[in-house]
């Protein structure tokens, strides 16, 4: 807790303020994230939480300006990161900054991984972009190094296999090797232990954690497990159908959530202290298609505590020093 407090007090390296991003469909033009605000230091892992659609991959995509065109749009905001503004770069600009400073592991590697290119081809363009003064020689062998430093055996037989002849972890290995080949100070993961059995999930998790100590990069970590947040992340951010819901450390958000849908997260999570055949906890309803989410707060169809306060859109209030919720009712007791 000690560690978290003193990165606390550090300059952040990520400060995103008021993001917002909107897509074009047949139907029109909606916000899928809107006014999503969060900072992070160096060495620091905030978590995204939420429901699929919420908006935590468009949140991370948009910093890295990777959403689809022309349909996605950032229309609002600032996501400063080391003095520059990512939502204002250039291309040029955009291009030194991704994969070098800023570095994201796919959730799917199968598809993030080119087919018809060896591991070795694909992990050496990495340096090819980046560190251009590097022989081919040594580019290779950087590439092996960084398939060692991943966990993965024979590192340099490795490099002459294409994506399809080795197992998910190992191809989800190769992505990590890849992201971390320049040492980036952020480290973007879209659920990058989604679809893994758990041991492979826990070897993963335990390297990203292992090298963010050794260099210091900040991880930003989209998620809907809980059970991974807790294990991996110092700050969550919970979203809901593109809108904050509640953002704390994670000691805090686990043993007092005050957001009636973080507690429905939680009260849904499996118990050992349970009697056998329990039913498990829900949330009724279901999240708001984009044709139909409300002017005010987002998940008033859902929530036993609706009133018609809850017809506008809540701002932020803080709960304390470094806890703050998007809702009207969250001082009212909880059943």
């Amino acid at each position: 807790m000690e560690s978290l407090l003193r990165v606390k007090q550090m300059d952040p390296l990520l400060q995103v303020e008021h993001l917002a991003v909107s897509f074009t469909t047949e139907a029109g033009q909606f916000r899928v994230v809107d006014d999503v605000s969060f900072s992070l230091a160096a060495g620091q892992t905030l978590g995204l939480v939420g429901e699929s659609g919420c908006g935590k991959s468009v949140t991370a995509l948009s910093l890295l300006g990777l959403l689809p065109k022309p349909a996605g749009k950032v229309v609002a905001g600032s996501a400063m990161f080391q003095g520059q503004d990512l939502l204002s770069l250039t291309a040029e600009q955009r291009y030194r900054v991704r994969g070098n400073k800023i570095a994201m592991i796919f959730q799917e590697p199968m598809t993030a991984l080119n087919p018809v290119h060896t591991v070795g081809r694909q992990l050496m363009e990495v340096y090819q972009l980046h560190q251009p003064q590097m022989t081919k020689r040594e580019q290779q062998q950087a590439a092996a190094k960084m398939l060692h430093q991943v966990g993965i055996p024979e590192a340099q037989a490795r490099l002459k296999a294409y994506p399809h002849q080795l197992s998910g972890g190992m191809r989800q290995r190769v992505m990590i090797a890849m992201a971390l080949a320049c040492e980036p100070d952020l480290l973007i993961c879209d659920e990058p232990t989604t679809a893994l059995d758990v041991t492979i999930q826990a070897q993963i998790l335990h390297l990203i954690r292992e090298l963010q100590q050794r260099t210091g990069m900040a991880v930003l970590f989209i998620t809907h497990d809980l059970g991974v947040v807790a294990q991996i992340c110092d700050q969550v951010l919970v979203m809901y159908a593109g809108r904050s819901a509640e953002q704390a450390d994670v000691f805090t958000l686990f043993e007092h959530p005050v957001h009636p849908y973080t507690q429905g997260l939680l009260a849904a999570i499996p118990r050992l202290d349970q009697p056998g055949k329990t039913r498990l906890a829900t949330i009724d309803g279901q999240v708001p298609s984009l044709e139909e989410q409300p002017s005010g707060c987002r998940f008033a169809n859902r929530c036993t505590y609706m009133t018609a306060e809850c017809k506008q859109q809540p701002g932020v209030a803080s709960v304390s020093a470094e806890h703050d919720v998007w809702c009207h009712h969250w001082r009212e007791p909880r059943r």
